[in-house]
């Protein structure tokens, strides 16, 4: 499927000669053309922007362990990728991925405001070349961090061209210098994506579009993005439908787009089986933004949503911590609800404000929220073959490119610590010795009946008018609080 483009040495030179051959090919775009222009069409003026030349990062080394004592803002102080807790080497329980999108085409613009950030290796162009260069940078980046996964969609590693067929040829292309770079390492995407939200044909939604054309571009698309993700041998795949919702019932058939999602998910889990991809499947959940409603809401609703269209087998969920608290749940909810389902497949780690009310993306830098996320990890017994991607941005007025760096570190920490903290409260077994007293009188023979489903409401009635008015039994929140806050 990676044409004779993936094969291609990759200079600048044959990027440019590929393309304009597909150009020749495809003269007559009509207004796909003229779409492409508006959001991330290749340019064809590509200069040399794949001929860097030395380090991206120069200035800084690669990233080790120091401990809490160090002061070093370039130095893990919690995270030791060897080291071994509760069984297993810690990069195996954190499976660190950097996010693509936010760490090398984040620009620091906003709604109010213009970009902020300019990298020295951008040339400020949306080329192919410019491209090639960025997934450099990528693997730079990824190997001072000593990070071994990263996520992508498919439109951030290679620019939409003004056809479906060059657009998937840019897309071969860059993914052929991956698994070129890759080579000899233990780098791998963590999941791949296909970015069906910011082009306007999506502007109805890709998989509920009314539109049956718009359907079958997002098919399209989906298919090309699983197979780059098979081909650079990603564990996963996502489904993020930031336009998959209605802005008003008015003029929305719900029951149809719910059922046309189920279909498109259906044939993404046959295109999966046909093309030998063993990943996990991942759907994330998200209340809505852009979307007034969106039909993925939260854990509860999207598994409710997979079981009714028999798809739970297919499918994980990959659990966003600022769609958590945006649907109104905690992360730790969140995840502790994907994990009784069965449901936890992946975890993008990041958080909102809590004066904001909307998606931040800021970095994970509170501990004791990363120790509840981590307690249900390691209940879950680990994360694989998901893992914690780092799906959040520099603060617009962070503009330096050792940043990029400190937040990374910031973040890894934060979670390692949190880790850390979850292999104590378990050794400790105050809390949980404090939970099974609270249930304690269902180990009883008639409370195994209770939950064998055994007993029925006749029953229950006679124990009733035989034992009286229950006594009041304390919850001891306050002493589970001090126990935990006590073991951070």
């Amino acid at each position: 499927m990676f044409l004779r483009l993936a094969r291609i040495q990759l200079t600048m030179k044959g990027a440019v000669v590929c393309l304009l051959l597909l150009c020749h090919i495809t003269a007559s775009v009509g207004q796909d053309g003229l779409i492409a222009d508006v959001t991330c069409r290749a340019d064809l003026d590509t200069g040399d922007a794949e001929e860097w030349q030395g380090e991206f990062f120069p200035s800084i080394r690669q990233i080790k362990y120091e401990g809490p004592s160090s002061q070093n803002p370039l130095a893990y102080k919690w995270y030791n990728a060897e080291e071994e807790i509760l069984g297993k080497k810690m990069k195996d329980w954190l499976r660190f991925s950097v996010a693509f999108w936010h760490t090398f085409r984040g620009d620091g613009s906003d709604i109010f405001g213009s970009p902020t950030k300019k990298w020295p290796w951008e040339d400020g162009t949306n080329s192919l070349g410019m491209a090639l260069r960025r997934m450099r940078a990528n693997f730079e980046f990824l190997k001072k961090l000593g990070v071994e996964w990263w996520c992508f969609h498919d439109r951030d590693i290679a620019p939409e061209g003004a056809t479906l067929q060059e657009s998937n040829a840019n897309l071969d292309i860059v993914a052929a210098l991956a698994k070129e770079l890759q080579e000899g390492t233990n780098i791998r995407p963590l999941w791949g994506t296909a970015q069906l939200f910011k082009h306007p044909r999506y502007m109805h939604g890709a998989a509920t579009s009314p539109d049956i054309k718009v359907y079958a571009y997002a098919a399209a698309q989906v298919k090309k993005a699983i197979e780059v993700t098979h081909y650079l041998g990603g564990e996963n795949y996502v489904f993020w439908g930031g336009r998959e919702g209605y802005q008003t019932l008015l003029n929305t058939d719900l029951k149809r787009e719910l059922d046309h999602m189920a279909r498109f998910l259906s044939s993404a889990v046959d295109w999966k089986k046909k093309i030998g991809f063993s990943g996990t499947l991942l759907l994330e959940p998200k209340p809505q933004e852009p979307t007034k409603h969106q039909y993925d809401w939260d854990v509860a609703t999207t598994g409710g949503f997979l079981e009714r269209y028999g798809l739970t087998g297919d499918f994980k969920l990959n659990i966003e911590c600022n769609h958590a608290t945006l649907s109104g749940h905690s992360c730790h909810h969140e995840l502790e609800m994907a994990r009784i389902y069965g449901l936890l497949g992946s975890i993008d780690a990041n958080t909102g404000d809590y004066q904001t009310g909307w998606d931040t993306d800021q970095f994970l830098v509170d501990v004791a929220e990363a120790t509840l996320i981590m307690l249900t990890v390691v209940k879950n017994g680990g994360i694989a073959p998901g893992g914690f991607n780092f799906d959040a941005k520099l603060r617009r007025e962070s503009v330096d490119v050792e940043d990029l760096f400190i937040a990374h570190i910031s973040g890894m920490d934060t979670l390692a610590h949190g880790l850390r903290n979850a292999a104590k409260i378990v050794e400790d077994g105050a809390l949980r010795k404090l939970t099974e007293n609270r249930y304690a009188n269902f180990n009883s023979s008639l409370g195994r009946e209770i939950e064998e489903g055994n007993v029925g409401f006749e029953e229950l009635e006679q124990h009733a008018m035989e034992w009286g008015e229950p006594s009041l039994t304390s919850g001891r929140q306050e002493l589970a609080e001090m126990i935990f806050h006590s073991l951070l």
